[in-house]
């Protein structure tokens, strides 16, 4: 599984016009879900997420997760985090889990952020979505459930 996780001071996502989820001080995290994902990567994803310490302490410095300031997540479906671009003009997202199972995973990882204390808001899954964000920092960061128990370069 991916995510790109935006630090926020507020963000929202509608669907025809009307808000389904909006959150204050947290994240916004966009997660595409791979073909061959699981719950164990759902679960791996949103402990990383809730424990990532990129919230600023009284110096400035990334000391503090969005646990550690009450923080929310506002979680968006979003499969072309898959996008292959190494060919032609087109993306392909072979590699995207198909819509039924990214569907059951993005519950599943949503559910696990909750279960580990995290406020939770969604978009809609499968519909055309308006997100709107103040990105803080700015800071986005990547993250990809394949590499969590890679070692450290270095």
């Amino acid at each position: 599984m991916r995510a790109l996780l935006q630090r926020v001071s507020s963000a929202s996502v509608a669907v025809d016009s009307a808000i389904v989820g909006a959150i204050e001080t947290g994240l916004l995290v966009l997660v595409g879900v791979g073909a061959e994902d699981g719950e164990q990567e759902a679960v791996l994803l949103a402990d990383k997420t809730a424990h990532l310490r990129i919230f600023a302490d009284e110096e400035g410095r990334f000391n503090h997760s969005l646990l550690d300031i009450n923080g929310a997540a506002l979680v968006v479906s979003q499969f072309t985090l898959y996008a292959d671009t190494r060919k032609g003009r087109r993306p392909g997202f072979t590699t995207a889990a198909a819509p039924e199972r990214a569907m059951a995973l993005v519950e599943h990882y949503t559910l696990a952020l909750q279960a580990l204390g995290v406020p939770t808001a969604s978009g809609r899954f499968g519909a055309t979505m308006r997100v709107a964000l103040v990105n803080e920092g700015p800071v986005t960061i990547f993250l990809d459930s394949d590499t969590f128990r890679q070692p450290r370069n270095g």
